[in-house]
């Protein structure tokens, strides 16, 4: 039995590993960006976090939508029909643009809120120019993403991996420069790890155009484009699928970022403590991403195909994968929580000293409970991934918002903040939300194909 499952981990890893490692190189860029911060003080590393705060909630509305290019391409590529998928990469890029700059001029309309919403004044005038050059960075990436998702969904999801290493290493080399004022340039801060992210992003958009142009698989998708010609039809339906997929990803980065407000309100140790258990959690995330994205590909060529059994079989081997590998996660979060912290900080400022002391206690009770929602947050994000690849999003939608907003945010909101847990109460409402969704997800993917398989049967049988 375990058979029908295990034989498909070769292939399944084979397709989600380049993803994961372009999302882990993202990630580890903002690994290295907090413990470049996290050396200039506790300020600083709450600075960026509450700053990005707000760019990862207009982040989630822009990726979560581009993600609706890559179930339309991989059915259009199961089918063998290029044009559909040229069709929906065009149509996307001009919405991802339009989606980008909306985005970058909410975020500096929304700017005074930092003032409304009690964080510690010191932060707030640090995060304030930190966020003008990272919000402008959402326009690049939101047009990457549009490459990316349509990339991914022929298949291809080394490409966009390339990209992403590039941007990165041109990231790490100036944040560093940037931050501490080397090699002749200005000390700028955490205005410099802006700069850096601002550039890196730019590069990651050209690279990756390039690099689709000049292979023979995919020259003809990228080139001789007539954006002039527009089809409503097409417009639709990215936008009825990438709407509900954007608000998915929404609800899940809001409740995380509500998380950093919450922090906030109880200082600024408790919001770098946070920050600190957030991008490790994010780390191993990635990898619940990249076999979503491989979920989103094999279940979106199956439905091309009709083979819904398949389908099944397959996506079920991907959950299965995600369960046994997030448990490792789970172990590991367990046997160093109390290490990986010290990452993050100088022990030897001992000016800072009872401050990072704190926070390192703080970070340490967080990985407790971050090392049991891995589980959680790896299993939802897959299948979602997988009912993406069926096109089903406004279900999976009304889930999202009830498992985080209905169940976690209260909890994590009542607990944080009115009882003794603070931090910790606030991170049990996160597992919580993504227990919910994780459970809530599979039943629909369960009920859906099910059906699937047995109107097939019936729309096959003499």
């Amino acid at each position: 039995m375990f058979q029908n499952y295990t034989k498909e981990f070769s292939y399944n890893i084979k397709l989600s590993v380049p993803v994961i490692l372009g999302m882990l190189g993202h990630t580890f860029v903002q690994f290295a960006d907090n413990v470049m911060v996290g050396q200039l003080g506790t300020a600083e590393l709450a600075a960026v976090s509450l700053g990005n705060s707000f760019v990862f909630i207009a982040m989630s509305l822009g990726i979560g939508f581009s993600t609706a290019i890559t179930p339309l391409v991989a059915e259009a590529d199961g089918a063998g029909n290029k044009t559909d998928a040229k069709r929906a990469l065009k149509h996307g890029l001009v919405l991802c643009t339009i989606l980008g700059l909306s985005l970058f001029g909410i975020i500096l309309l929304a700017k005074p809120l930092m003032y409304m919403m009690k964080q510690p004044e010191e932060v707030v005038v640090l995060a304030m120019p930190y966020l003008d050059l990272v919000a402008f960075s959402l326009v690049p990436l939101i047009i990457f993403q549009a490459f990316k998702q349509f990339s991914e969904g022929l298949s291809q999801t080394r490409y966009p991996m390339y990209a992403t290493v590039i941007a990165n290493v041109v990231n790490i080399i100036l944040n560093y420069v940037l931050i501490f004022g080397l090699m002749g340039f200005p000390k700028l801060g955490i205005v410099g790890a802006a700069i850096g992210t601002l550039i890196s992003r730019v590069i990651m958009v050209a690279y990756i155009w390039v690099l689709l142009k000049r292979r023979k698989k995919t020259h003809d998708y990228v080139v001789g484009f007539n954006f002039r010609q527009i089809e409503n039809k097409v417009i639709r339906k990215i936008i009825a699928l990438g709407f509900p997929s954007a608000l998915q990803m929404f609800f899940e980065v809001a409740i995380f970022t509500a998380a950093i407000w919450l922090s906030g309100v109880l200082g600024k140790n408790p919001q770098a403590a946070n920050q600190i258990a957030l991008n490790l959690s994010s780390m191993t995330f990635m990898f619940g991403i990249g076999l979503g994205v491989a979920a989103m590909i094999r279940v979106g060529n199956q439905k091309g195909l009709k083979n819904f059994n398949e389908l099944r079989r397959i996506a079920q081997s991907i959950f299965f994968l995600t369960f046994l590998l997030e448990i490792l996660f789970a172990i590991l979060f367990l046997i160093g929580r109390n290490w990986f912290p010290t990452l993050y900080l100088d022990l030897n400022d001992t000016l800072n000293l009872t401050d990072n002391t704190e926070v390192l206690m703080l970070a340490a009770e967080l990985l407790l409970v971050a090392a049991f929602f891995q589980i959680s947050d790896g299993i939802q994000v897959v299948v979602l991934g997988a009912l993406r690849g069926l096109q089903d999003v406004k279900v999976p939608t009304l889930i999202t918002f009830i498992a985080y907003w209905g169940i976690g945010f209260p909890i994590s909101y009542y607990t944080g903040l009115h009882t003794g847990l603070k931090s910790m109460g606030i991170w049990l409402g996160l597992l919580t939300g993504l227990t919910a969704s994780a459970i809530m997800l599979y039943l629909r993917f369960n009920f859906l194909t099910k059906k699937l398989i047995l109107n097939n049967s019936k729309g096959t049988s003499p």
